[in-house]
């Protein structure tokens, strides 16, 4: 590829990369709780707004939590045992199992995330999840199942660097920090990349690396792990439809501080007199001479004071607003929030629907939780299953490939069943001839621990048989006893 081709797909891809920046913040920020007041009227805004700056009935982050908690990768099975302790060696050694969970995470809310894999000086496979916000894949246009190329950005203090995967070549850029930092802000934050334009971005060597440098797997290294994807469309957020109904809630509950605030207070009448006036200030702050202004009607509604005028005027009272009508809206809502997403109305603290249930009809509740986790697995799998063939072929070993080929992955299981139910299913299908190994799996023990466990199982059985290891003191080899072929009574 000619380095002029590189530079536009570079800024091709970093356009699409750009403008999605915006609606990841969005969601990042719904589910982290940083959520804006909205629906209210600009009256109601310009007198209340300032007060309930900040806050927020978050219900955005268990959503997404609720699900997260049910996922994670507990082995693979390859038809070579040595290969898969390999596999699932370098996948521990880059702390995938707090990588995966994060990313998880970050793909549930923000729709997608995405796996680099590469190797260090030493040919060493290097695994790093990263942020949707600094990288974007090229798709083939006719399959978009396989990756043209690969784009991953990221910022220091000065510079923002861009990095083009494609099968064949590596390609090296940087320019000069378009945005500006805040140095009392975390480093998280000022890497954060924001929508920028594309463009001014030159070579950057590295060491006596060449330009560009050659890519020796000869597949793009990046690999998406999509939420929810859809034919001819994109991932899906979890919490893209649960946000307008997070702002109704937050302005229910502004709504209801604030009648609470008010009934909390008495209200005051002033009758057969006019409103009070107050003088007006130079600007010294002294009052000038025969110049006052009267109140506004907005500033005696904030102090709870009423003035009535007139011979007739006259007042009765009146109630204070009722606050039962919110809470019982916000229950609702909370509800809707739960059938939308598929997460138990238990997780939301919400009663709607969930009057009387028995324990099995709470199990019940779980059941779109738990499929929704089942597809969620079904959707990332291939992408997981390459990550690890991507491992296979940094440290280039055919039999790695080939077993990263055909390897399965083993998930958590998203059903929460106590210690005693999970026992008794293991017992019966014991009974019914499933062997121990596959019982381990489904006891949740990842492929290490399930192969430590059998051969604890096997050390513990020769114990047991003393002819079959030599005790202390006796010579290795012991004598097996005679046994007459033919004992009285069996002819030959």
């Amino acid at each position: 590829m000619e380095s002029s081709n590189a530079l536009r797909l570079v800024n091709r891809i970093y356009d699409r990369l750009a403008a999605r920046r915006p609606d990841i913040t969005r969601l990042e920020s719904y589910y982290a709780g940083d959520q804006p007041l909205a629906f209210a009227t600009d009256e109601w805004q310009k007198a209340n707004s300032a007060r309930y700056k900040g806050f927020s009935d978050n219900w955005c982050r268990p959503v997404v939590d609720a699900e997260a908690e049910r996922l994670g990768i507990k082995g693979i099975r390859t038809d070579d045992r040595d290969a898969g302790r390999t596999l699932w060696g370098e996948w521990e050694r880059n702390e995938m199992e707090l990588q995966s969970s994060q990313g998880f995470v970050t793909s549930l809310a923000a729709t997608r995330s995405f796996v680099l894999v590469w190797g260090d000086s030493d040919d060493k496979p290097v695994i790093s999840w990263e942020h949707p916000s600094s990288v974007e894949i090229e798709y083939d246009w006719e399959n978009p199942r396989l990756r043209s190329a690969a784009l991953k950005t990221w910022q220091d203090q000065a510079w923002e660097y861009a990095t083009l995967y494609t099968p064949d070549e590596v390609w090296k850029f940087r320019r000069k920090r378009q945005t500006s930092r805040l140095d009392r802000e975390s480093q998280a934050k000022q890497a954060r990349q924001d929508a920028t334009s594309t463009g001014g971005w030159e070579p950057r060597e590295v060491g006596n690396e060449p330009w560009p440098l050659r890519n020796p797997l000869g597949v793009v290294p990046i690999v998406e792990i999509p939420n929810r994807p859809i034919l001819a469309g994109d991932p899906i957020s979890e919490i893209a439809g649960v946000a307008a109904m997070q702002d109704a809630i937050n302005l229910l509950w502004a709504y209801l501080l604030l009648a609470a605030d008010y009934a909390s207070m008495p209200a005051r009448v002033v009758m057969h007199q006019a409103p009070p006036k107050v003088p007006v200030l130079d600007k010294d702050g002294q009052p000038i001479p025969g110049k006052e202004r009267v109140l506004k009607i907005e500033d005696l509604a904030e102090k709870r004071l009423l003035f009535l005028q007139g011979k007739d005027t006259s007042i009765d009272s009146w109630q204070a607003a009722a606050l039962e009508p919110f809470t019982k809206t916000i229950e609702f809502a909370v509800g809707h929030i739960s059938a939308q997403t598929r997460t138990p109305p238990t997780y939301l603290l919400s009663t709607v629907g969930m009057s009387n249930v028995s324990g099995d009809g709470l199990k019940a509740s779980e059941i779109g939780l738990v499929k929704k986790t089942k597809e969620f697995a079904s959707f990332v799998s291939p992408a997981i299953r390459e990550i690890f063939r991507l491992i296979a072929l940094v440290k280039n070993e055919s039999v790695l490939i080939k077993n990263a080929d055909a390897l399965m992955l083993s998930w958590v299981d998203p059903e929460i069943r106590s210690e005693s139910q999970l026992a008794d299913a293991l017992m019966k299908k014991k009974a019914i001839g499933y062997p121990l190994e596959y019982l381990l799996e489904l006891d949740g023990l990842s492929g290490i621990e399930i192969d430590r466990v059998l051969a604890m199982a096997e050390d513990e059985r020769r114990r047991q048989l003393p002819w079959a290891v030599p005790q202390k003191g006796e010579p290795d080899v012991v004598e097996a006893e005679i046994v007459d072929d033919n004992p009285p009574g069996i002819e030959a």
